[in-house]
């Protein structure tokens, strides 16, 4: 896995937030980011509302494709995109629009070619970086600048990259394998729209704070989170300096690599490590838990800045779509296959999806 280090240092400066060297200068940025995050309405009603706006929008889509076979990726990918894209840029665009079209377009070609076998040449093969071959539409994607004090121009570039990276691509890759799988465990899709009608029941929509009242629906998008394993190496960084860690010495400028997948599948840490089963984060008195092996955002000063976003996305999308539909896997599409497509980010395999209106609640709209 290597190969993917050494690919994006040759096509990006150390800048932005995400692949910054640590020390004062993404120290800074850091809380540049935070602030500004808190500014745009992360964790206040203000956010809420603007996922509330794109999730109508998601389903309207949805409405669309009633009793119709049809892939979510691209639905997915611009409602997530378009949440980020209200924070950064202070509006959201069509999902025909062109710049949209680019945009998610570009993150999700990076996304596959970084990790892939093209980036795996590049790394062993030094000759063959000039040629014209895939890996160097990823290099085209992403022109690195050339001033690299703290705030510049292009570290604002690279800040806008890294938070639509990270608030895009893992978010809909997370969804679109929480659907995949609600489609294919019926029963636990039906369980968590019991919980959902009895809690929103007289409530026109969900709010954050109704998670505390939801525990199966919180263990089933935790589960969904631990199976999804959206960034499995999360982001490699490297040692600032020698340090010793239980008797080993680490010299200055390592490479490190968390390995999230060893936590999130770890035999002694889950009840079922190895299955989709929402148990894991259920006690025996049917409350939800949350195992300190779960660590999907990663851990420690580098965790994720967007976790709290992710979070409210992830659960009002599930539970305002399960409320208004019911998912059901296409008669014509087989069995469903849940290995992931692998790069940056894990991503499931296109599938087909089908829905309907959930006739047996009177649902109102956004």
């Amino acid at each position: 896995m290597l190969h993917f280090y050494a690919c994006f240092c040759a096509t990006l400066p150390f800048i932005g937030v995400i692949l910054a060297d640590y020390g004062s200068s993404w120290k800074e940025q850091r809380r540049f980011a935070l602030m500004n995050l808190r500014n745009f309405g992360m964790g206040k009603d203000s956010m809420e509302e603007r996922i509330h706006g794109e999730i109508q929008y998601t389903v309207d889509t949805l409405e669309k494709s009633i009793g119709k076979s049809f892939s979510p990726q691209n639905m997915f990918h611009n409602a997530a995109s378009n949440i980020i894209c209200q924070v950064l840029f202070g509006k959201r665009f069509e999902y025909q629009d062109e710049t949209m079209k680019t945009l998610v377009q570009c993150f999700t070609e990076n996304a596959k070619i970084a990790n892939g076998p093209w980036a795996m040449l590049y790394d062993s093969f030094p000759l063959i970086r000039s040629l014209p071959l895939p890996f160097r539409q990823a290099f085209k994607n992403v022109e690195p600048g050339d001033d690299r004090s703290s705030f510049s121009e292009a570290q604002l570039t690279m800040y806008i990259l890294d938070l639509h990276f990270a608030g895009t691509d893992t978010t809909s890759n997370t969804l679109l394998t929480g659907f995949l799988y609600l489609m294919n465990y019926p029963q636990v899709q039906e369980r968590c729209q019991q919980e959902i009608d009895m809690v929103l029941e007289g409530k026109d929509q969900a709010s954050s704070e109704d998670r505390n009242n939801m525990p199966y629906v919180q263990a089933v998008i935790h589960e969904i989170q631990r199976v999804a394993n959206t960034v499995p190496l999360s982001v490699f960084h490297c040692t600032t300096k020698a340090t010793e860690l239980n008797g080993y010495s680490i010299p200055k400028g390592t490479l490190i690599i968390p390995n999230l997948t060893s936590v999130l599948n770890e035999e002694g840490q889950w009840k079922f490590p190895n299955e989709f089963n929402p148990e894991n984060f259920l006690n025996d008195q049917g409350e939800f838990v949350k195992p300190e092996a779960f660590m999907p955002f990663s851990a420690g000063p580098r965790m994720c800045l967007g976790e709290g976003l992710a979070r409210m996305e992830l659960f009002l999308f599930t539970v305002t779509l399960l409320r208004k539909f019911k998912f059901i896997w296409p008669e014509d599409a087989g069995e469903p296959d849940f290995t992931p497509v692998y790069g940056v980010t894990l991503t499931p395999k296109p599938y087909r999806m089908k829905v309907q209106l959930r006739v047996s609640q009177k649902i109102p709209n956004l």
